[in-house]
């Protein structure tokens, strides 16, 4: 009882799938050029995971709402499983690369991003791996 009164309410938690999305604009704006090619990717990858790509607008929002990057990984751990979270990293990474112009903002929001998914860098770098072998 007396926990209770101590702890802050947790805010409005926003959709796991929608987190994702925003997640996936976040790594994109990361460099400060959120480039066509990347909206591109990022559109394909909701309609792959989701059947949709109409999610791309709420999640603009959402990403320019969320004041962290906690906010939203905690979304998508609350729903998604640990094991599925090395496809997710995959998304993270075919955007990053989009533009084909990885720069050290990117690589630095990948480590935060992976580390607050539960995940390291090693899984980080399979990913990546994973995704330039399929040529994107």
């Amino acid at each position: 009882m007396i926990g209770r009164l101590f702890r802050k309410p947790e805010p409005d938690k926003p959709d796991g799938r929608v987190a994702v999305a925003a997640l996936l604009v976040r790594v994109a704006r990361t460099d400060g050029d959120y480039a066509d090619a990347e909206r591109a990717v990022i559109q394909a990858i909701l309609t792959r995971r989701f059947g949709s790509a109409d999610m791309l607008a709420q999640a603009e929002a959402l990403e320019q709402s969320a004041g962290d990057t906690v906010h939203l990984t905690k979304a998508i751990k609350d729903e998604i499983a640990h094991d599925d979270r090395l496809d997710y990293l995959q998304d993270l990474w075919r955007v990053v690369l989009a533009d084909e112009a990885r720069d050290f903002e990117e690589d630095g929001f990948m480590r935060l991003a992976c580390n607050l998914l539960g995940m390291g860098d090693r899984d980080s770098a399979r990913a990546r791996q994973l995704v330039q072998a399929e040529g994107g």
